[in-house]
């Protein structure tokens, strides 16, 4: 199938026309208005050069926050208060953070200038969320993503200590249960979040969960 190319217009092409990898589309920009159109049908853009890249896998990569994992370990962690979770304490700091982490496997970021730019508009606006992992008074941990509705959907996340992403997540997701989020977007696969419960959904199930619940 084609990938397809965006011009100004706020529209995108039917998802299930996007290639086996999940690639739908490239260009168009980063304004608030087509990211949140993105999210809400399912969408988001992952590139690291331009032009944009626009992307819905199938499968898509989920955790339901009341099928959340924690370990026996991570119930220790959490339990002895070494660390200070917080949101939306200091956004451009976690997201900056998310890009200049080293990744096995990664060459450079996909958080560019322009990325970071969009979202922080984005959290001016409400709709992008940060959690901030604290020990000792510094940053040593967190994430960020879209809280749209009664759905989250996850963009990065970083640890310069151990344990200390999955603190900020596990309790983050905790959170998000008690105020009615019923679906967290994790993307794509990662072993990291396999091991908190994230797994596999038909896109066609999640785009169905994304119409009840944005």
């Amino acid at each position: 199938m084609p990938v397809f190319p965006l011009d100004n217009r706020l529209v995108f092409p039917p998802v299930q026309l996007a290639e086996p990898d999940g690639l739908l589309a490239y260009g168009g920009d980063l304004r608030p208005e087509r990211l949140l159109l993105a999210y809400r049908s399912g969408i988001f853009p992952w590139y690291s050069e331009k032009p944009i890249l626009w992307w819905c896998p199938d499968p898509r990569f989920v955790l339901l926050p009341r099928e959340l994992k924690i370990s026996a370990s991570m119930k220790q962690v959490l339990k002895k208060g070494q660390f200070e979770i917080t949101v939306n304490k200091n956004f451009s700091a976690v997201m900056s953070n998310c890009g200049r982490i080293a990744r096995p496997g990664q060459d450079g970021t996909w958080i560019t200038k322009e990325m970071l730019k969009a979202y922080e508009k984005l959290h001016e606006l409400g709709y992008a969320v940060s959690v901030e992992c604290w020990q000792n008074g510094e940053l040593v941990g967190g994430l960020y993503g879209l809280r749209i509705g009664r759905c989250f959907f996850g963009e990065s996340m970083f640890a310069r200590v151990s344990n200390a992403s999955k603190a900020a997540f596990i309790t983050f997701v905790k959170q998000l249960e008690t105020e009615g989020v019923v679906l967290i977007d994790c993307q794509v696969h990662t072993e990291h979040l396999e091991s908190l419960g994230a797994r596999f959904m038909p896109r066609a199930e999640f785009l169905g969960i994304l119409e009840d619940h944005l």
